[in-house]
């Protein structure tokens, strides 16, 4: 499988693609590259309505030209542990910030993000996530602002007077609600226009239409919200895979005995799960 940046062909064979209605699958699979690279191409330069394949390359040529020099690279690939290949995290973390990115969060705040989602502690103070993701304090200021203004990251006191950045799967919960908060401000704003407007005009109706869309949409949040919460607080590996049945289906001899007209069985299941999360030591600078 080819390594390396793209070349202008390769570009230019994604945006043909891009074209033709085809899946990054299916364009990676012609290139005999990862989809990951496709994707991460055509995301950070316009997203596939708007991708060129010669803007693109020019934009890659000026990243390159900015880019600092290799010690970064290596402070990031030293930490890794596990015994995972540093290269496969990197290129994950670039994927994962493209999705955030895609998502509508802007880059830095996209960059934050990722860094908190794959770090073992899960928490980092502000100096450890600016040198890891190697841009200045008052770059990571900014973003713990925006990601805490949307209930995506929370903080807590860390020893000393640090604080610590801490994303964890409650807060998922908290920004669906939040989401569903904000489609209810949404439909009750959209209403006041029927009245403003008059109701049965064509612009109130419109209104109305999408009340009732925001309404609906922003009930189904909250509720599967709700129903789904559990799964965020289960330790990984307990919860059963789609498609997996709790037993297996019963056999011949576990029917009941017709003859004597009883028949008994019970089955139960329970899985219970508890995890202590480990407190990793602060990288203190």
């Amino acid at each position: 499988m080819p390594g390396g940046r793209l070349t202008q062909q390769e570009r230019q064979r994604i945006a043909l693609g891009l074209a033709d209605g085809l899946a990054y699958a299916e364009i990676a699979r012609g290139l005999d590259r990862p989809t990951s690279t496709v994707t991460r191409e055509v995301m950070r330069n316009g997203g596939p309505t708007d991708y060129r394949s010669d803007l693109a390359h020019r934009a890659t040529e000026h990243r390159a030209r900015r880019r600092r020099p290799s010690a970064p690279r290596e402070a990031r690939t030293a930490a890794q542990s596990y015994g995972r290949d540093a290269e496969a995290v990197r290129g994950y973390e670039e994927t994962f910030t493209t999705i955030l990115m895609g998502q509508g969060l802007p880059k830095m705040m996209s960059r934050v993000l990722t860094c908190l989602y794959t770090t073992d502690a899960g928490s980092l103070t502000a100096s450890e996530l600016a040198r890891r993701l190697q841009v200045s304090p008052a770059s990571v200021s900014k973003a713990i602002a925006f990601l805490e203004g949307r209930n995506l990251i929370r903080r807590e006191r860390g020893e000393g007077r640090r604080e610590r950045y801490i994303v964890d799967n409650e807060l998922w919960y908290q920004a669906m609600l939040a989401s569903a908060r904000a489609n209810a401000l949404l439909a009750e704003t959209a209403r006041q226009g029927v009245t403003v407007l008059g109701r049965g005009t064509p612009a109130a109706a419109r209104l109305e239409g999408v009340a009732r869309f925001v309404d609906f949409v922003g009930e189904s949040i909250t509720r599967s919200a709700e129903q789904a919460r559990e799964v965020l607080l289960e330790p990984a590996g307990t919860a059963p895979a789609p498609g997996d049945t709790a037993a297996a289906p019963p056999g011949p001899d576990d029917a009941a005995d017709t003859s004597t007209g009883t028949g008994t069985g019970t089955g139960t299941g329970t899985g219970t799960g508890s995890a202590d999360p480990a407190a990793p030591a602060a990288d203190e600078e």
